[in-house]
């Protein structure tokens, strides 16, 4: 029996998504595996966890800006020796928890537990293989930190491939598979059963409308669009998605009633029906992954 451990860290929920996505796939495919979910940060040192999860979250909400620059900045210069030297220091507290668990392959979907597996293996501390799942659209460098220990990447887009390759990963080490997606998003839905279940009219186009969630990245221009597809597209059918962003449901359900579209408008919160509303849209808007996301894509 073969023992995965699947890192993610909770800065945003992509990470988490696809390495619940990864666990999915393992244990319905391969019975052969034990798998183990765990948050690398909050292992190592909940407080650090929960004081730069918190910052992350109010720097995406109120100053958009700035997480742009810090992000940027982190691939280069004192903010990413910073990082890279932090991670190194709590990676001998991971230590711990490796040599508990044994694990013959380590996934990990966050830069950070990247960083601290590598580390490890440089020194001669583990010796499983670890697989980096890079869930961005676009390349960033701290994901290449300890990446001649680090046996195999998964990646986007071939654009992503090339820049590892020139970075020097060897290319045999690198695969194009998309981000991980829970497979819910691959089954076929009864359109009328779920057009039903929203209280929307079939034989009508409809746009699914995402706001930017719990961090709403770019409010102003969001309620922007979204008052101006209700008012310009009356013979459409919108749902539009809040998340966990109670003030941003507020703002959506102001501008529905201002513009008295209560029939063709639906707005919801956090929802796991992403699948299930995304087989019945025409066009979905949505924020992208990262910032420069149609730089990378040569858009």
């Amino acid at each position: 029996m073969k023992n995965i451990l699947i890192f993610y860290a909770s800065y945003g929920g992509g990470h988490l998504n696809a390495a619940k996505s990864i666990n999915e796939y393992i244990l319905e495919n391969y019975s052969d595996c034990n798998t183990e979910l765990i948050d690398c940060m909050k292992y190592v040192n909940k407080t650090v966890e929960k004081v730069t999860t918190v910052a992350y979250r109010e720097a995406a909400k109120k100053a958009p800006w700035v997480w742009g620059k810090i992000y940027n900045d982190s691939q280069k210069g004192p903010l990413a020796h910073l990082s890279t030297r932090a991670n190194i220091i709590l990676a001998i507290k991971l230590l711990k928890l490796l040599r508990e668990k044994k694990p013959d392959l380590i996934i990990s979907t966050h830069p950070f537990s990247s960083q601290m597996c590598s580390y490890l293996k440089r020194k001669g501390k583990i010796t499983a293989s670890i697989a980096t799942i890079m869930t961005d659209f676009a390349p960033h460098d701290q994901w290449l930190v300890g990446m001649d220990f680090t046996d195999f990447y998964f990646v986007a887009n071939d654009k992503m491939k090339n820049y590892l390759v020139k970075k020097g990963v060897s290319e045999n080490r690198v695969f194009i598979t998309g981000i991980p997606l829970s497979k819910r998003f691959l089954q076929k839905y009864d359109r009328i059963k779920i057009l039903n279940e929203f209280g929307l009219k079939d034989g009508k186009q409809n746009i699914l409308f995402f706001g930017g969630g719990e961090f709403g990245l770019g409010k102003s221009r969001t309620f922007t669009i979204f008052d101006s597809l209700i008012k310009f597209s009356n013979d459409i059918q919108i749902i539009a998605i809040s998340g966990k962003n109670e003030k941003m449901k507020a703002k959506f359900d102001e501008i529905v009633n201002e513009n008295n579209a209560f029939e063709r408008v639906k707005v919801l919160s956090f929802t796991n029906q992403v699948p299930e509303l995304m087989s019945i849209s025409d066009l979905v808007i949505s924020k992208p992954g990262r910032y420069d996301y149609n730089r990378v894509l040569g858009f």
